[in-house]
């Protein structure tokens, strides 16, 4: 291939218009720049023009004959590799990287001495070639033991390209694996001034440190690299191993006495009360906290199960509820979080289909109705627990920086048994969807928070659809706009959100606990003994979100108590059968044909278990069950309440 230049024009693309300029500084700058694979082209200057004829064959070939070496070096062919390289390099001897892939070889096959000799010639020809200047003073670190030397080839390197991170991260691996610890950690911290985000510094910062019993150094090194690799790497797969290791090592040298003594010391300066701490491997949780109030006791308990490891954490957890209560009744906002015997009826009800056909494979009906309350309880501890977890575990990660090992290995262990809660085939196939799906996404929700705090991500692992991981991530953003500034109590807003938006809420009550304060304890155990199922309660939370939604809807002629009893009869009958509606319907009917009045008390309806309505609560019924299953005949009961069940409904479809 010929190129002719005419001379004025190579004088402009060249820059060489200044009158010192000689043809032969002109040759040699056209020579560098059409100079290929270091195969230089042949340049004739006539008057008026240079002719530059390049051997594009010959370069062709050249350069395949090397692609074909890198090749045999990557699949450590060293004997083909070796044979080529050689003749490439008598071929050629001028080409600083055909020497050094020769070095490179000889140094594979244990020539140290060879290799050395080659990659000097490589360094002859091109003294600024940085792979050849690493590879001599690994050469000289690694197997001739000859420090000082390595380092000047190394400190090369940097005087050529000092924001060369990579080669300053090997270099001080190199360093580590010769026991020059002080030497290495100064390429590694170069090397990371460099590039903040290199995650094998990361990695090899946290090796060194874990090496000389820094263990906390080492795992916090360890999230680092996990943060800025990518899972699956060889990076990730390593730096998660090593966070693993280092926490547990930790855990077993750090003490959190004084930690866990000084904050209680701080709650029962504050709260008043005493706080004891007992092991028992009979609970069926992690750990627990009971509250003084609660138990008519003088002193609060935290109950943890030894079978967990890093229980100083669980301990640490649950005064941490202890202070999330005083830091909501220092606003009057603290709620008492309460199911009963209804709540539990409305649960089962919605599971009707489910437990019958439980009934139908022969399972005894106590067996039933045992998995359901236990369903029951599961899944409103996770509905109570949850968001309030967060900003616990949110707290501790921030205050407590020294716990954070034994924090995370906690954590992990948790997350790990809700992974196996929502994803084991035998739960999967013989729990409720409906169930599987709200617990999952809990659970999703505490895998998030996870990996905001340690970089490890176990979403994946969930094997969610797409609805649950967009829904969890919605509860997870809410969680992150309350956090940063967070008002005492705030937290049962969030129970009740989450609840609501997972159709949950209708399963608890979250009661103000000034509320519960004004009742004795006998009244609250007779309330209990006369209204088991809890259908005569009022003011609780549902209660309160249907007389704000009254307050903004009705008029003077609606009758405010009929809508709120209406809307229980709706949210009672809705998982019914209409042919169960029905016999209800007649029921009351029957009580009906007696009259029924508003102001007294006492109905029972014998289809609803351990019913005791008011007048006003019967009527309510009374008309829902006839809308529902008999409409065609509801006028014929006189009863003029038509506005209060349109408000029902729309309350209902809310």
């Amino acid at each position: 291939m010929k190129i002719i230049i005419p001379i004025n024009i190579i004088k402009l693309l060249f820059n060489c218009l200044a009158n010192n300029y000689t043809k032969k500084d002109i040759v040699e700058k056209v020579t560098e720049y059409y100079m290929v694979n270091s195969i230089k082209p042949s340049v004739k200057v006539e008057k008026n023009y240079i002719e530059v004829d390049i051997k594009i064959d010959e370069i062709n070939v050249q350069k395949d004959r090397f692609n074909h070496l890198i090749r045999l070096c990557e699949g450590d062919e060293l004997e083909d590799a070796l044979k080529l390289a050689k003749e490439l390099v008598d071929e050629y001897p001028s080409v600083s990287e055909y020497n050094r892939l020769l070095g490179q070889i000889h140094s594979d096959i244990g020539e140290q001495d060879e290799a050395i000799n080659a990659l000097i010639d490589s360094l002859r020809w091109n003294p600024e070639n940085e792979w050849a200047l690493l590879m001599m003073g690994n050469i000289f670190v690694k197997y001739k033991k000859d420090i000082e030397t390595g380092l000047l080839y190394y400190d090369q390197i940097l005087e050529l390209n000092p924001e060369n991170y990579i080669t300053l991260n090997n270099v001080g691996a190199i360093l580590i694996q010769n026991n020059k610890k002080s030497e290495a950690l100064k390429f590694f911290e170069k090397a990371l001034e460099i590039n903040p985000e290199y995650p094998n510094t990361y990695l090899a910062m946290g090796i060194f440190y874990e090496g000389e019993g820094e263990y906390y150094k080492a795992f916090d090194f360890g999230l680092k690299a996990l943060k800025y690799s990518k899972k699956g790497d060889e990076v990730y797969v390593n730096a998660e191993s090593l966070v693993n290791h280092s926490a547990k090592q930790y855990s077993n040298v750090f003490k959190t006495d004084k930690i866990v003594s000084q904050f209680i010391e701080d709650l029962v300066k504050r709260g008043g009360n005493k706080i004891n701490i007992l092991s028992d491997d009979s609970i069926n949780t992690a750990a627990k906290i009971e509250f003084a109030e609660n138990y008519d006791r003088n002193y609060h308990l935290v109950k943890y199960n030894p079978k967990y490891e890093a229980v100083s954490h669980l301990v640490l957890h649950e005064l941490m509820h202890l202070e999330l209560v005083l830091d909501a009744r220092e606003v009057n906002g603290n709620f008492l979080f309460t199911t009963n015997e209804s709540c539990k009826a409305k649960f089962k009800q919605s599971l009707k289909k489910f437990s019958s056909s439980l009934l139908k494979k022969g399972i005894p009906k106590e067996s039933v109705d045992k998995f359901l309350s236990s369903l029951f309880e599961g899944i409103n501890n996770q509905v109570f627990n949850t968001p309030i977890d967060l900003f616990i575990e949110d707290s501790i990660y921030a205050r407590y920086t020294k716990i954070r090992p034994i924090q995370y290995l906690s954590l992990l262990r948790l997350i790990k048994e809700g992974l196996v809660g929502t994803t084991r085939k035998d739960i999967v196939d013989n729990v409720p969807k409906s169930v599987l799906t709200s617990s999952k996404i809990y659970n999703l929700v505490n895998a998030f928070h996870f990996r905001t705090l340690f970089n490890i991500s176990l979403v994946d692992e969930f094997k969610a659809t797409k609805l649950e991981l967009n829904t969890a991530e919605s509860l997870y953003q809410e969680f992150n706009e309350y956090k940063n500034d967070k008002k005492g109590g705030e937290e049962y807003e969030i129970i009740q959100h989450w609840a609501e938006d997972l159709k949950l809420d209708s399963y608890f009550n979250l009661i103000p606990e000034e509320e519960r304060k004004r009742k004795t304890v006998d009244e609250v155990v007779d309330e209990v003994n006369d209204d088991p199922y809890g259908l005569n309660e009022q003011d609780l939370s549902s209660d309160r979100k249907m007389k704000k939604f009254l307050d903004e809807h009705s008029g003077d002629n609606i009758n405010n108590a009929v809508v709120m009893y209406m809307i229980d009869a709706l949210n009672y009958f809705k998982n019914f059968q209409k042919e169960e509606v029905k016999k209800i319907a007649f029921e009351l009917a029957t009580l009906g044909m007696t009259g029924i009045d508003p102001k007294k008390k006492g109905y029972s309806v014998p289809s609803i278990p351990n019913s005791n309505f008011s007048g006003y609560k019967t009527l309510s019924y009374y008309y829902v069950s006839w809308a529902l299953a008999i409409p065609e005949m509801l006028n014929g009961l006189n009863m003029p309440f038509d506005k209060e069940y349109d408000l029902a409904n729309k309350m209902i479809n809310l």
